[in-house]
């Protein structure tokens, strides 16, 4: 099996049922894990040396922060609407109860020693940007854009229907590169994928690859799967009767999404076609 490819260890219970740590990964950044809470059930946690951000993949949820409580989320699933998340800044200790029936929430944390405030991030907070065209169309939500209050995470969520690519043309962001300006032509960044399908039987493929050979790999991603990204190029496609989703986690040199194509696959952009009527998959 594909060591960038972390299978899930969901057997339908409560608690967490996706993982993966920085060490696991065998980088410097990224932390991750996926949880699951029935009604009343509650999770304490503390941050630390971390910046934290939390996204409510369905259910409704309490979050309280020393004196402060917000009841966060409403859509039932991904597929069924824009996020709740929130942003916690490093030292804080916090606490989530399960609102309704069932609660899914997934979270990253990355190390920092910067000081940033809390903030909740509601749907219409979700900047919506339909990309691509033909069928390389796709969805982003941004809920960490760069630019955000923050230190080094970036977050947002893809929508790729049915039979669609994804993260195309293929691109990487694996170097530090800046032109003689001092602008940013591309940023060294870890990558989180965790993957939802439309249906649970659902698959998606991932391949990562680096141009001169020496990382190729081709990943089956199903439902609750994590996928490492720690370099290279990065291609999605969508299992043709299932729309895939994937929540994406990002942090290294820069808060920024700059990257770079596959000088090879670059001119399909110059012939996208029409964007997939399908899309947006949600809507706010």
């Amino acid at each position: 099996m594909s060591k960038l490819l972390i299978r899930s260890k969901d057997s339908g219970q409560s608690g967490v049922f996706a993982e993966v740590s920085a060490k696991q990964a065998g980088w410097e950044f990224l932390n991750m894990a996926a949880l699951r809470l029935f009604s009343g059930q509650t999770y304490a946690g503390e941050v630390g040396a971390h910046e934290h951000v939390s996204v409510v993949l369905g259910g409704r949820c309490l979050l309280t922060v020393g004196e402060e409580r917000f009841e966060l989320g409403g859509r039932p699933d991904v597929f069924a609407g824009m996020p709740h998340a929130f942003y916690l800044p490093r030292g804080t200790r916090f606490e989530l109860e399960a609102l309704s029936e069932q609660l899914e929430v997934a979270s990253c944390w990355v190390p920092t020693d910067r000081d940033h405030p809390l903030r909740i991030v509601r749907p219409e907070d979700c900047a919506v940007e339909l990309r691509g065209g033909g069928n390389a169309s796709r969805q982003i939500n941004s809920i960490l854009p760069p630019g955000s209050d923050c230190h080094r995470l970036v977050c947002v969520e893809v929508y790729t229907p049915s039979g669609n690519w994804s993260s195309y043309p293929p691109h990487k962001h694996d170097v530090h590169r800046v032109d003689e300006a001092g602008n940013l032509l591309e940023a060294d960044l870890e990558e989180i994928y965790f993957y939802k399908l439309s249906r649970p039987q659902g698959i998606a493929y991932q391949r990562v690859y680096t141009g001169d050979g020496s990382l190729d790999e081709l990943c089956l991603a199903r439902n609750h799967d994590v996928v490492l990204v720690p370099e290279g190029y990065h291609p999605v496609v969508s299992g043709h009767g299932y729309h895939t989703y994937y929540l994406n986690f990002l942090a290294g040199s820069a808060q920024s999404l700059a990257n770079s194509d596959d000088p090879e696959h670059s001119w399909v952009k110059e012939h996208w076609g029409a964007l997939d009527p399908r899309l947006p998959l949600v809507k706010p």
